[in-house]
């Protein structure tokens, strides 16, 4: 069925893949039946007690696969046009594309981002009949994707590149030279590179040539060097249950939230998820995850998390340790749609370097958002089915982890209801993350920011059962004054307005 390279991917966005998706959200995925058709529910009080799925939940859930299967495993070819007047803003890096040179780096930073989508044919996932995440998981691919660039950040040499990006298709996306200042269209230019109909056929990567680049870039053979640690990275993310932050594990970990295989992931619960699994793994022993509280970045706790002299003893206010973190913080933009008074805030947010993206999206249609050109969002996206890959191959195919074609939306159609990440190598970092995150919150024309760093520790504020090294809640917007009603609200992904 899929005929496509996945390097040429154009991504399923169709008006009748929204209005199924839209037609079909007010019901969790475990009580629809395949083409959006009610299954009659069973109880059975001994597979309950048992943990396993009954008849009825295996048949609900190939008929589920098949159908995702099917509708996400093919694709509308189709290409994004820029702006060549205007910059382009990639994770803290800006792109004006006036010149072969700079559509080449803007490519080759493109291309080097980790891309995770839906994946089919892996192992069983525990207590369910799933095989694929087709339809169901891709707020955790788009979670899966913010902390693999995390760990790019951590673990690469600086300004990383992947160095076979040059190896895949030409440009997929054409650059435009608008005919006034006031029109943000225009006229294309040519591509750089061969041009393509929509009808041909993609190659594969062994049927071309490798393109050059147009000039070499001095970081290539270190990040050649680098390319085990890449290689390594990538299968931490594998469709298998040993890794740490496949699919398999972070299921397991929704358990502890009310989550099962086949439910909607919300961007507030994926940030929890992604926390634990950061601190149940043994591959990353110097990096902690932090999920801000109530909309609140509390700098002390943070410290805590980090500064491992505080964990000595006696502690040693000389040591140097200090662990590099991610900092995660799930906020609500709006109400049923987002406020625009916020998106310049977004826009300065995704300017700065230790942004790492913002996981969002549309109504139960997850995106993972890594920049911007003028007013409208550019995003990778999880929705396209491709097979498990087999990691114990020794040189297996890194192709279906890397997308050549960026893609970009409105900002007026992104979810109020996201997660931003940032990253700080070490103290230092982290002071300037949070001078940097501070002044970019203030370019918002609302009154309230869209959260806050503030000093001490949550528990100052009445959050001491929901610190972020423990299990906590999604993160809410209250009342001034009504901190102290925290205890007692549940895990959910609501959130509560000023």
């Amino acid at each position: 069925m899929n005929t496509v390279s996945p390097s040429a991917v154009q991504y399923v966005g169709g008006g009748m893949q929204d209005e199924l998706v839209e037609s079909r959200r007010q019901q969790p995925l475990e009580q629809q039946g395949s083409f959006g058709l009610r299954l009659p529910q069973t109880p059975d009080p001994g597979r309950e007690a048992t943990g396993e799925p009954d008849e009825m939940d295996k048949l609900k859930a190939k008929l589920m696969s098949a159908w995702n299967n099917v509708k996400y495993g093919w694709t509308v070819k189709s290409k994004t046009s820029f702006n060549k007047m205007s910059p382009v803003t990639l994770l803290g890096h800006s792109y004006l594309l006036n010149s072969e040179d700079e559509v080449e780096r803007f490519r080759l930073a493109f291309v080097s981002r980790i891309w995770l989508t839906y994946r089919r044919e892996f192992p069983q996932l525990e207590g369910s009949t799933w095989t694929t995440d087709c339809g169901w998981g891709c707020m955790l691919r788009s979670g899966q994707m913010l902390l693999a660039q995390g760990l790019l950040v951590h673990l690469m040499p600086r300004d990383w590149a992947w160095p076979d990006a040059q190896q895949l298709t030409d440009v997929d996306f054409e650059v435009f030279r608008p005919r006034s200042p006031a029109r943000a269209g225009g006229v294309p230019i040519p591509s750089f590179g061969s041009p393509r109909g929509s009808n041909t056929p993609e190659k594969s990567l062994s049927d071309q040539a490798p393109k050059c680049s147009l000039k070499q870039r001095p970081e290539s053979v270190r990040d050649r060097q680098a390319e085990p640690i890449h290689h390594k990275l990538v299968t931490w993310f594998g469709d298998q249950p040993p890794a740490p932050f496949g699919l398999h594990q972070l299921v397991e970990i929704g358990k502890s939230s009310g989550k099962k295989a086949g439910d909607w992931y919300g961007p507030s619960i994926v940030a929890h998820i992604l926390r634990k699994a950061v601190a149940k793994t043994s591959v990353l022993h110097c990096l902690a995850v932090y999920v801000a509280q109530d909309c609140t970045v509390y700098k002390e706790d943070v410290v805590h998390l980090c500064d491992l002299s505080l964990s000595q003893t006696p502690a040693d206010p000389s040591s140097q340790a200090w662990k590099s973190v991610i900092i995660l913080v799930p906020v609500r933009l709006g109400g049923e749609a987002l406020n625009p008074s916020y998106i310049e805030c977004v826009k300065n947010i995704l300017k700065l370097d230790c942004c790492i993206g913002i996981i969002g999206g549309k109504p139960k249609h997850s995106l993972y958002f890594i920049g911007f050109q003028d007013e409208q969002l550019l995003y990778l996206d999880p929705h396209y089915s491709q097979p498990v890959v087999d990691f114990s191959q020794v040189n297996f195919s890194l192709e279906s982890f890397h997308c050549s074609s960026p893609k970009k939306m409105p900002f007026n159609r992104m979810d109020p209801s996201c997660t931003i990440g940032f990253y700080a190598k070490n103290k230092k970092d982290f002071e300037s993350l949070c001078s940097a995150v501070s002044v970019a919150l203030s370019s918002t024309k609302e009154k309230y920011p869209i959260f806050t760093f503030v000093e001490g520790q949550g528990q100052d504020y009445g959050l001491e059962g929901h610190c972020s090294n423990h299990s906590g809640p999604a993160a809410h917007i209250l009342p001034p004054g009504k901190l102290g009603r925290s205890n007692n609200r549940t895990i959910s992904d609501e959130f509560v307005f000023l």
